[in-house]
């Protein structure tokens, strides 16, 4: 029997699961992520719980393909990282670090949500199908993209990197990105907010967002929705549209069979696919009967794991 090791590499925890070859997750398990030395206090503790399992498992080194590797930041095709702010990386190859430290087993690396799309291609929602883009809201947006079965990356490692899409003129906060007017200003979870108490400012109309003050949240401004506050409604919907365009981008751009949507807002299910699927149709009227299809992520948290894991068996 064959394994491959799947690592997920968080700002505050790192993820790691054990494969059999053909998929099936045997442990999965986390570690604390230390931020010090460049990387090297993570990449040295994830080696030493890794033998650990290992050898609990009686599961010999030489029976290990490989371990794959996502990092919440750009990833060169060659395993260069430039800066991977939340876990104090710069110009370096973790994933040779890591190699090293595992005493020379292969090891591939990836972008974090990139390794995630290919998780849910693999094992998850996008189960069947080869081509197909992941989307994440959560506290920002991001993206990844997999055609043909195979990551898309990008000569910067930048593809996927959806929440920095431009879809608004004239907007004049700065986005955490440098940038003005990106999807991520509106339709992740703190963006959801932004726009909801923008339009509460400009109306008088009565909204039950109102009673939760400064402390609305995303799960707030949907629950607000889905029970007919017609404020909330129409915030959402904002929101959701905006996200449907970069999404009508890509479908016309890379053309995947599915979008596969994840991340803390997606928990408002069905609700909200069905809302960016009426758009997306609307914005991809030249994809005719056959429109790419909106689902929800299955595989949670585990993605990044079992995405990494199929980088292993890709390479």
């Amino acid at each position: 029997m064959k394994y491959c090791i799947g690592i997920d590499v968080g700002g505050t925890t790192v993820k790691m699961g054990i494969f059999e070859a053909e998929g099936r997750l045997i442990r999965k398990w986390e570690i604390p992520t230390r931020k010090g030395e460049g990387g090297k206090q993570f990449i040295g503790d994830a080696a030493e719980s890794i033998r650990k399992a290992l050898s609990e498992l009686q599961i010999s080194m030489e029976d290990v393909l490989g371990a794959g590797m996502g990092v919440p930041g750009p990833v060169v095709a060659n395993g260069y990282v430039d800066v991977c702010v939340n876990l104090g990386l710069h110009k370096c190859y973790p994933g040779d670090d890591l190699s090293k430290a595992l005493g020379g087993v292969k090891v591939c690396l990836g972008n974090d949500a990139n390794v995630a799309a290919l998780g849910e291609m693999w094992q998850g929602a996008g189960k069947g199908h080869n081509s197909i883009c992941m989307v994440t809201l959560g506290t920002g947006v991001g993206g990844g993209l997999v055609n043909e079965g195979r990551m898309i990356s990008g000569v910067h490692g930048l593809a996927g990197e959806i929440g920095h899409m431009h879809v608004q003129d004239e907007e004049p906060e700065v986005c955490n990105c440098g940038g003005h007017g990106c999807l991520e200003q509106y339709a992740s979870a703190t963006g959801i907010v932004r726009v909801a108490k923008r339009n509460l400012a400009r109306t008088r109309r009565a909204s039950a967002m109102r009673d939760f003050g400064e402390a609305l949240s995303a799960k707030d401004v949907c629950d607000c929705a889905k029970a007919g506050d017609q404020v909330a409604l129409e915030s959402i919907r904002y929101s959701m549209r905006k996200l449907a365009i970069v999404m009508s981008h890509i479908a016309m751009g890379t053309d995947p069979k599915l979008f596969v949507i994840g991340g803390g807002v997606s928990r408002a299910g069905s609700f909200l696919t069905d809302m960016i699927g009426e758009y997306l149709r609307d914005y991809t009227p030249m994809i005719g009967d056959d429109p790419d299809e909106v689902v929800l992520a299955e595989l949670g948290n585990d993605a990044g794991i079992y995405g990494a894991a199929k980088l292993v068996l890709e390479d």
